[in-house]
């Protein structure tokens, strides 16, 4: 059944014979654990023309199978997000990005104590706007407080900053903004899948992670190795895994494959 990952993880053997090696010398290591391989139900399938490469072939082998998409107005965006990001613990409310906080679906608008329809990849770094495409994937479209999407507005990701008024531990300085830690992997990963599957040749700019903050209108977005780091510290949970089945089942028919796979991320960057 699509909505149901077969998901089984096991670490790199490097890795394992890295930790090994440290731990007979008795020195602790302050990297952080590479993502665990993974093996889903979509191997065979859906991700079988991507399974075995690396680097650029895997890159490019990404999105040939992803760009295969039905795409949404932005108007439909309301209603999907009331279905993706639902609260598993309430029906009636969202689970809000960057805060956590979960709000009635009905207070879906633009005033203070609303929630709106956040670009995690900020819809001015590559001018796309709200046109249906990238400014309509739902893969990097998250119901965000109205206040705190402002707060966050076009900034690339980094660490630091002083900390954002209810925004759940998320924060934010001149040049960039990082969101509380539960949601940062959820982040890394929509920016890299954004990277993946619009790639110039769809009458839309080239989206591509680098190393800067302030990035402005330029179709790029900071910093990667922030991006990487926090993929690994933050892996898919229950309702990230949850929320790329239902937009593959019921509106888009393509998958986050970072969520499938985070390993993935380091496979190519």
């Amino acid at each position: 059944m699509p909505a149901t990952q077969i998901r089984t993880r096991r670490w790199k053997a490097v890795a394992l014979a890295t930790s090994t090696v440290l731990a007979a010398l008795a020195i602790p290591t302050m990297t952080a654990t590479p993502a665990g391989a993974t093996t889903t139900a979509y191997d065979s399938t859906y991700y079988k023309n991507a399974i075995g490469k690396t680097g650029t072939s895997l890159k490019s082998s990404l999105h040939t199978i992803i760009s295969s998409q039905t795409k949404i107005s932005y108007s439909a965006v309301w209603n999907a997000l009331k279905v993706t990001d639902q609260d598993p613990n309430n029906s009636s409310n969202v689970i809000l990005l960057y805060s956590g906080v979960s709000r009635s679906k009905s207070l879906n608008g633009g005033d203070v104590g609303d929630w709106n329809r956040e670009h995690t990849w900020a819809k001015s770094h590559g001018d796309f706007g709200e046109a249906t495409g990238p400014g309509t994937d739902l893969h990097h479209l998250r119901p965000c407080d109205v206040q705190v999407n402002s707060i966050r507005g076009n900034l690339d990701f980094d660490n630091g900053g002083s900390t954002v008024t209810n925004g759940g531990g998320s924060t934010v300085d001149s040049d960039s903004f990082a969101p509380r830690a539960a949601d940062r992997g959820d982040v890394a990963r929509m920016i890299l899948y954004m990277t993946v599957r619009y790639e110039g040749d769809d009458g839309w700019a080239d989206l591509e992670p680098n190393e800067k903050v302030g990035n402005g209108s330029n179709p790029y977005m900071g910093k990667l190795a922030i991006l990487k780091a926090w993929n690994e510290a933050d892996p898919p949970n229950a309702f990230e895994e949850r929320r790329n089945d239902l937009i593959y089942t019921n509106y888009q028919g393509n998958r986050n494959p970072f969520i499938d796979h985070p390993e993935w991320v380091e496979a190519i960057w």
